[in-house]
């Protein structure tokens, strides 16, 4: 069922607490029969006084994202902007923030991308940044930064940019697909439930062999059930290690999934840069 609110947590930002200090960040829904799809639309507003690297634990989720760069009062026509497709992005992904900028992004439920530019498998994209237009031909371009670039970055209220989001999308799609609905579910099956700690357990839930899961996981999630398995493990022991007072590693390990804690720790190592211990003494990152 879809949300009736956008998500609240901050699951996937390494040092929330930085991030949310130096810029806006807000979510908001789509328009209705956007939300089988979206998880929800983010909007970043910032003007710093110095940089600051921002790094995220990206969720097994296609991105489109429109971003400008330059002082916030600036005519459109002076700034930077662009906009891309942003696939499943399979390591710790860091963003410099400088000056001043404003960023309009739309996070697709993991399955729910395809929908929108059926013409490729959602692997195509992943661990990628592409030009908007490699996965939406029909978007009118010119110079600089387009037509549909401009009418979600200029708007200075949040509704409005909201709006011009939902006409972007509305315009091109979604088309139905009972692949894409299956896929959201079993994601989303892995995200709620706890016991799902194996692709066997998934495929057996999902009705499907375990060949065609991965095949369905390949053309519309873009990564495989394992892959979104562990990266829903390093989500939770990454906001665990937030969290006040160090939790007990060995039993999250064991509630996690992780046959013992070494494993946790040298999963959680490989994608943050350091090792839980010494990111929840303080959170930071190489």
């Amino acid at each position: 069922m879809p949300d009736s609110a956008p998500r609240r947590d901050t699951r996937g930002i390494v040092d929330p607490a930085g991030l949310l200090s130096r810029v806006r960040f807000r979510r908001h829904l789509p328009a209705p029969e956007l939300r089988p799809y979206l998880e929800h639309y983010w909007l970043i507003d910032w003007e710093l006084p110095e940089p600051y690297a921002s790094h995220v634990v990206p969720h097994p989720s296609v991105n489109v994202v429109f971003q400008r760069y330059g002082p916030l009062g600036a005519p459109a026509a002076g700034a930077h902007a662009s906009a891309e497709v942003s696939g499943v992005g399979l390591g710790l992904f860091t963003h410099k923030l400088a000056e001043a900028g404003r960023v309009c992004g739309i996070q697709f439920r993991p399955g729910g991308f395809r929908p929108f530019a059926p013409a490729w498998p959602v692997s195509a994209w992943t661990g990628r940044r592409v030009p908007l237009t490699d996965a939406f031909p029909d978007v009118p371009d010119s110079p600089g930064a387009g037509a549909a670039t401009a009418a979600v970055l200029t708007p200075d209220g949040d509704h409005a940019r909201v709006a011009a989001l939902d006409a972007f999308l509305l315009a091109r799609g979604p088309a139905p697909d009972p692949a894409a609905d299956h896929a959201v579910e079993l994601v989303e099956l892995v995200r709620s439930d706890r016991t799902v700690r194996g692709t066997s357990r998934l495929a057996a839930a999902s009705g499907l062999s375990a060949r065609s899961l991965q095949r369905l996981f390949a053309s519309h999630v873009g990564v495989g059930p394992k892959w979104v398995i562990l990266r829903y493990r390093i989500h939770e022991a990454l906001e665990r290690a937030e969290a006040a007072g160090a939790p007990d590693w060995a039993a999250l390990a064991a509630e996690l999934g992780y046959s013992d804690q070494a494993h946790l720790v040298r999963d959680f190592t490989a994608t943050i840069g350091v090792p839980p211990t010494a990111y929840a003494r303080g959170p930071s990152v190489p």
